[in-house]
């Protein structure tokens, strides 16, 4: 069987690549990755028509395959695509081919496309609409109050993958205890520092200097470096920028986050920021963290004072 796995939310399809494999009983040593960025489809395709040594079946997982999109990028390589319509036509029955895409949408102009979709599965992974419902599937049998879903989901991310891990850390934590209380979740769950950047910028936006030092010193005490929380900081302020402007050339929320190769929910995010700056000022900013960085870097400025002072000079 041959799966065609795209979408923007990877944990969702790695998920279902997780519930092929145990569905077809596929042991982990009859499980090959390859990435087509780096692998040619020639190799790949010799590795599917090879019978398992074991006799068994085998599962190949090929990441990037960028092959069923409309990408124009010269930078990747060629890759011989006879190779797969001729496989496609007599594909090995032992063998599980799963191309993945981590892209919005793929190309159904293309051949290539039209022809697995003949043959095999074609998947579409969308980011989730309600986390909320994520979360009380994933934590059963055990529970919070109605609010604390909104408390928890709002103080982990909205990252599918940390909110799992976060979701298991909490369950080994109240073992046989199933009611899970808004201080099991401060005292157990990590805070995602994407949320803590977005405070830092609120602050920034609002002029609260003193509460954006706050956020800032909390960031520390949580162990991020100030070149880090630099780097962090200039590129949530490069998306505002770079969002406010195809905002205006007609882009919708979905098509940003495609053309920009990131989450929808960091585009939303930064278009609700990025209404209370002008242009010019994201622009200073970006120039001014890009400085900043080079003077703590060429050793003319402690890093922690220099974060300081921007700070309280926007």
């Amino acid at each position: 069987m041959i799966y065609l796995l795209y979408g923007l939310e990877d944990f969702l399809i790695h998920r279902e690549i997780k519930e092929i494999i145990k569905k077809e009983e596929i042991d982990e040593i009859n499980l090959n990755h390859y990435d087509l960025e780096t692998h040619s489809l020639k190799e790949i395709i010799e590795d599917a028509v090879t019978i398992s040594l074991f006799g068994e079946k085998k599962a190949i997982i090929i990441e990037n395959s960028y092959i069923f999109t409309s990408s124009n990028n010269k930078k990747l390589p060629e890759q011989p695509l006879e190779c797969l319509t001729d496989y496609l036509e007599h594909p090995n029955p032992s063998t599980i081919l799963l191309f993945i895409v981590n892209k919005e949408t793929i190309d159904s102009r293309k051949k290539i496309v039209t022809q697995l979709k003949k043959v095999g599965k074609v998947f579409e992974f969308v980011p989730l609409e309600n986390e909320v419902s994520f979360v009380t599937n994933m934590l059963k049998p055990y529970y919070m109050q109605l609010s604390d879903y909104s408390f928890f989901i709002n103080r982990v991310g909205h990252n599918l993958s940390l909110l799992e891990q976060e979701i298991e850390k909490l369950k080994i934590y109240k073992n046989e205890v199933l009611e899970i209380t808004r201080q099991d979740i401060l005292d157990i769950t990590c805070k995602t520092v994407d949320i803590d950047i977005f405070t830092l910028i609120e602050d920034i936006v609002l002029k609260n200097k003193e509460k954006a030092l706050e956020s800032y010193t909390e960031m520390i005490k949580l162990g991020e470096e100030p070149i880090k929380i630099i780097i962090m900081l200039a590129n949530q302020f490069r998306i505002m920028y770079q969002a406010k402007q195809l905002l205006k050339r007609g882009y919708s929320e979905k098509n940003i986050a495609s053309h920009l190769d990131i989450h929808p929910y960091r585009v939303k995010l930064a278009l609700e920021k990025s209404r209370k700056f002008q242009e010019e000022d994201l622009l200073s900013y970006l120039k001014q963290l890009a400085n900043l960085d080079y003077e703590i870097k060429s050793g003319k400025m402690d890093k922690n004072i220099g974060l300081e002072l921007f700070i309280l000079n926007v």
